[in-house]
C-alpha cells in the first residue's frame, strides 16, 4: 500500500474514532471520516491480540492491506478509514475476507462503481 494511503499516527486514529461514523458486519468494523482536503483515502488496520499471536495478526493485516491496494480505484478519495478485524476473520480464506470487506464498504456507501468520479462528495 502506498505511503499516501496509510493512516499512521495515533492522533489520526483518535479523530476518526471520535468524529467519524461506523459500519459493521460479523467480520469487520469500519470507522470512516470525510476529509475533503485529501485527494485519496487513507487506511488504518487494527487487529486485536485476542485474534491470535503476532503471526496470525500480521497475516490478517497483510491480507487486508493487499485487498485494499488491489481495489483502491473502487474506494473514493477524501476519507480516513479504519478497518478493525473481528474473531471470525482468523478462519476465513482470502476470497471470503475480500467479500466481507466489500460488504462493509458497501454498507458505509464507500464502494464506487467504475464509472463514478474519484472525488469525495
Amino acid at each position: 500500500m502506498e505511503k499516501k494511503n496509510r493512516l499512521t499516527k495515533r492522533e489520526y486514529f483518535d479523530k476518526v474514532y471520535k468524529h467519524g461514523k461506523s459500519s459493521a458486519n460479523h467480520q469487520f468494523v469500519l470507522y470512516y471520516k470525510a476529509q475533503p482536503q485529501q485527494s485519496s483515502f487513507r487506511l488504518g488496520v487494527s487487529v486485536s491480540k485476542k485474534l491470535g499471536n503476532a503471526v496470525v495478526r500480521n497475516r490478517i493485516r497483510r491480507v487486508l492491506k493487499e485487498i485494499i491496494r488491489l481495489n483502491a480505484p473502487k474506494i473514493p478519495g477524501g476519507y480516513d478509514l479504519i478497518l478493525i478485524a473481528r474473531k471470525p476473520v482468523v478462519e476465513m480464506s482470502y476470497r471470503e475476507i475480500e467479500k466481507s470487506v466489500f460488504h462493509v464498504l458497501k454498507r458505509a456507501s464507500l464502494l464506487r462503481r467504475n464509472g463514478e468520479p474519484k472525488q469525495a462528495d
